[in-house]
């Protein structure tokens, strides 16, 4: 079955080249101009992936990424405009995974799509064969099979980013590991410009969720100049 992919941009060239870019790949495409259709597709309807503009006539990307995240965890593109800095950081904040800056080439966000999609596939459904599914530190306790996260017992809500982060820095407990490497292993891809906030954002997202400091940090230490890690 074809995944399913929400589009939502009031720039009804950009957002139709998208669908058209998007179905030659044998996606299905979900493609609306307005926040309010978005919503409502959004509770009728199982989707794989979102691609949201940030600015819309009726509301903004950010909203929408937030209703989202309230029951799905799929993941999330932004859309955003170029050099809009707070703009990148706003959405990973809330949840996004990933953002496309405008204008951008249409199989640049193609190739965004699919690992978008190969991450959560793989970390978001069983793999029986896995013998080292559960990964544990401390109180922490990561389920890569049920793609689930536990914290003293409780689930912790965790976006496909930062479930892959977190994975990464448990399989290499003891290690540090470089923002440029964390981008690797979760994108798949070489584009990683140093002075992007990506993965520092969903660090710090990743610790407010579990209660941690960057001054005292109980899971995810960073070591300046290198990266970060969980200790052994």
């Amino acid at each position: 079955m074809p995944d399913k992919i929400l589009v939502v941009d009031d720039e009804r060239e950009i957002c139709d080249l998208v669908e058209l870019y998007l179905q030659n790949e044998n996606y299905t495409v979900f493609k609306f101009y307005t926040a309010k259709e978005a919503l409502d597709c959004i509770e009728s309807t199982e989707l794989d992936l979102a691609i949201l503009d940030i600015m819309l006539p009726d509301t903004n990307g950010f909203e929408i990424c937030q209703k989202i995240r309230e029951h799905h965890s799929y993941p999330v593109i932004m859309l955003t405009a170029k050099d809009a800095e707070m703009d990148k950081i706003t959405g990973l904040t809330l949840g996004a995974d990933d953002y496309v800056t405008k204008p951008f080439r249409p199989l640049e966000l193609v190739a965004r799509v699919k690992a978008q999609l190969r991450r959560y596939k793989r970390y978001g459904t069983a793999r029986p064969d896995a013998g080292d599914a559960i990964l544990v530190h401390s109180a922490l306790e990561l389920n890569t099979d049920t793609h689930e996260c536990l914290l003293n017992g409780k689930p912790l809500s965790l976006t496909p980013t930062e479930f892959s982060i977190l994975r990464i820095l448990l399989e290499r407990k003891g290690k540090a590991v470089s923002s440029e490497e964390l981008f690797y292993e979760i994108w798949k891809d070489e584009y990683y410009n140093k002075n992007s906030n990506t993965i520092t954002v969903h660090i710090r997202h990743l610790r407010e969720k579990m209660g941690d400091t960057v001054d005292h940090p109980q899971y995810i230490k960073t070591i300046w100049g290198v990266g970060y890690k969980i200790d052994a």
